[in-house]
């Protein structure tokens, strides 16, 4: 109804605006997917492998293989592995215990059991102790998850798995551009999983993923379990999916994938401001690992007073998500499954809140973000 009264407050500062993301290169965009429908090709076509060599490039490693999206990427991972003889149904993965369900869910597909473990209080990542404690004799991988864009301790985790025979693999979802000692993100691991969901920091105009490896082995059966189980058409090896990353998805990737760098750059300018400037008591600023490029997916602060903070935020046109309010063993889905304790866990998804960051916010929104966090609390 025209001039109806709302409580809802006037958003001053998005969480994330995809438009004017993509916005930036609509013209690049529209001239790709022109591109594609002049083609005639629109499944594993010219588009797709090259975005395949540019990403395999760009990460550093020999494959990549574009999949439906970021599950499916870590489910073929795991699935491939089992077919080729390395884990068998009802083998165990180590995951952390605060992630997103997805990680949880590419170990069951492939019929293997989760074995989530408290993470580091500081990163939010696999804490390497925790990670060497949860070993049993059926234990097959480490799934490392980087979470919110910073990279887990992959030298302690790529030691302990070389010690006690585990596959490494790397859910690197929210991790584009992540790096250290110049390595990025994919090229620590057996194998990688990387999402293309639009809000991730290389974003899709759909959903989308890919595989990278410099596993051959491995990279040879994803490509063929994606496509239906087949190597040659009509000539079915595997009992396989349908999970390929389509011609104008990988088109619109291909442009972005030339500017991901610049806005990585963008999103670091927005954390530096962010770490720097908001001090305050009751809201504890993220931890970065010393000599880590962290890729900044998620500015993720905590509070023991989270909601009231996210009220707070909110009233002062502040958006802000939770990443996530209840931890995949807390769920409906895993009900009974997991008996452990794990407190620390559960305290960081009471306490989580994402801030706004984006590659596109100006320094005025910055600094309103940073204006309402300080004022938190004020008169009390």
């Amino acid at each position: 109804m025209a001039g109806a009264l709302t409580d809802a407050p006037a958003v001053t500062v998005p969480f994330l605006s995809l438009g004017d993301v993509n916005a930036r290169h609509a013209d690049e965009l529209k001239a790709a997917v022109g591109r594609v429908i002049d083609s005639g090709r629109y499944v594993l076509g010219d588009e797709l492998a090259a975005f395949e060599r540019e990403f395999a490039a760009w990460c550093g490693v020999r494959h990549a293989l574009g999949v439906g999206n970021g599950l499916d990427a870590l489910s073929l991972i795991l699935r491939a592995y089992r077919d080729l003889g390395d884990f068998a149904a009802g083998d165990e993965v180590i995951v952390p215990a605060n992630t997103f369900i997805a990680s949880f869910l590419a170990i069951s597909e492939a019929g293997l059991r989760p074995v989530p473990v408290e993470p580091d209080e500081a990163t939010f990542n696999l804490h390497p102790v925790n990670v060497e404690a949860a070993i049993g004799p059926r234990t097959r991988a480490i799934l490392a998850v980087h979470l919110y864009g910073q990279l887990a301790d992959m030298a302690a985790l790529g030691d302990i798995a070389a010690r006690h025979g585990l596959r490494l693999i790397e859910d690197a979802a929210q991790a584009h551009g992540a790096s250290r000692d110049g390595i990025r993100a994919g090229a620590f691991g057996d194998a990688a999983g990387f999402s293309f969901f639009p809000s991730k920091n290389l974003g899709a105009l759909g959903d989308g993923g890919a595989v990278v490896t410099a596993d051959d082995r491995l990279a040879r059966r994803v490509a063929a379990l994606r496509n239906y189980g087949s190597e040659v058409k009509y000539e079915h090896l595997y009992r396989g999916v349908n999970s390929r990353l389509d011609e104008i998805q990988a088109a619109m990737l291909r442009v972005k994938l030339r500017h991901v760098d610049d806005d990585t750059t963008a999103r670091r300018a927005v954390a530096r401001r962010y770490l720097r400037a908001i001090r305050h008591p009751l809201i504890v600023l993220p931890h970065v690992e010393e000599g880590e490029a962290h890729a900044w997916h998620l500015f993720v602060v905590r509070s023991a007073h989270r909601d009231a903070l996210q009220r707070h935020l909110g009233d002062l046109g502040v958006q802000t998500l939770v990443h996530y309010p209840v931890p995949p063993h807390r769920q409906p889905a895993y009900a009974g499954e997991s008996t452990l304790d794990l407190p620390i866990a559960d305290r960081l998804h009471r306490e989580v809140l994402s801030l706004p960051m984006s590659p596109t916010l100006d320094s005025a929104a910055i600094g309103h973000v940073i204006d309402a966090c300080l004022s938190f609390g004020a008169g009390r």
